[in-house]
C-alpha cells in the first residue's frame, strides 16, 4: 500500500519528469535513505523508473516532451556546458547536434571566436544565429516539430560531406555496460553519421542520463573520446570508459 509520501513523490516526478534523490529529500523533509527505499518500492510495482541518484517516469519507447527536459537538470547542464566550453578553442569546427544539453553548450560557446559550426538542430541555429564571425550550416532533411531537429537520409548524407575538430552530441540513456540508447532510430543514424566524421567525440550527459532506458542502440561509450557530466557514474561504466580510453570529466558545483 502506497504512503502519502508516495503519492507526493509520484506527483513531483510526474511534475519535473526526473527528481534528484537529495532534491526530493529536501522536498519531503525525509533522510536521503528514506527516499532510496521510496523510489525502490515504486520502482518494484513499475509506477517510477529507478535512474542514478533519482527517479523517472522510465518509458523505453518515448522521450519525454521537449519542453519538460528544457528546465529538467538545468543548473547541471549550464555546469556541464561550462566545462566542454573551456575544451573547444577558438575557430574551430564542430557538430552539434539534437538535445537540451547540446543547446546549453551552444549558448556557452557564444564567447568564443570564429567557430565553424555543422548542426541538425535549429534552436542551435537560432541561438548562434546573431554571430558575425561564425559560420553556421544547418543539414538538410525533415524537421521533426516537437524538438526542432532535422533527420533522414538527406541529413546523413550531408553530414558524411564534412570532417570537423569536434563533435558535440547529446544521448538520452547510458547503460552501464556502455551502451548509448535513444529513442529515435532515425535521429540515431544522424548520430552516428557525425561520430564517425569528427576527430574528438564529446558526449554531455547529466547524471539523469546514467541507467535511463531507451530502445534504440547508438553505439558505445568507447566511440566517445569524452563524457562531461556533473556527477561520477558508477564503477562498472567507469570500467568500461577506461578499457576505452575514453575520458572522464566531471563538472562539479
Amino acid at each position: 500500500m502506497r504512503q502519502p509520501r508516495h503519492e507526493r513523490i509520484v506527483q513531483l516526478v510526474k511534475q519535473q519528469g526526473f527528481m534528484s534523490i537529495e532534491a526530493l529529500a529536501k522536498e519531503l523533509d525525509v533522510t536521503p535513505q528514506t527516499i532510496r527505499r521510496d523510489i525502490n518500492m515504486l520502482a518494484e510495482s513499475n509506477v517510477l523508473k529507478r535512474f542514478h541518484g533519482g527517479a523517472g517516469l522510465g518509458s523505453s519507447v518515448q522521450n519525454e516532451d521537449y519542453s519538460a527536459r528544457q528546465v529538467w537538470n538545468q543548473g547541471e547542464k549550464e555546469r556541464i556546458a561550462t566545462l566542454v566550453a573551456q575544451h573547444i578553442p577558438d575557430n574551430a569546427s564542430l557538430f552539434m547536434n539534437i538535445g537540451t544539453t547540446v543547446e546549453t553548450v551552444a549558448r556557452a560557446l557564444l564567447d568564443h571566436r570564429g567557430l565553424r559550426i555543422i548542426t541538425n538542430n535549429l534552436n542551435i541555429a537560432s541561438i548562434f544565429g546573431g554571430r558575425q564571425d561564425f559560420e553556421v550550416i544547418i543539414a538538410g532533411g525533415v524537421v521533426r516539430p516537437r524538438d526542432g531537429g532535422i533527420i533522414g537520409e538527406a541529413t546523413i548524407d550531408f553530414i558524411r560531406q564534412f570532417k570537423v575538430d569536434f563533435a558535440v552530441i547529446g544521448i538520452s540513456g547510458i547503460d552501464n555496460d556502455g551502451t548509448l540508447l535513444d529513442f529515435d532510430y532515425r535521429e540515431v543514424r544522424v548520430a552516428q553519421a557525425i561520430i564517425e566524421h569528427s576527430r574528438q567525440i564529446y558526449l554531455v550527459a547529466d547524471h539523469g542520463k546514467f541507467g535511463r532506458n531507451a530502445m534504440v542502440k547508438l553505439g558505445h561509450i568507447g566511440q566517445v573520446s569524452a563524457l562531461f557530466t556533473d556527477e561520477r557514474p558508477d564503477d562498472a561504466l567507469i570500467q568500461q570508459m577506461e578499457a576505452a580510453g575514453t575520458k572522464l570529466f566531471v563538472a562539479s558545483e
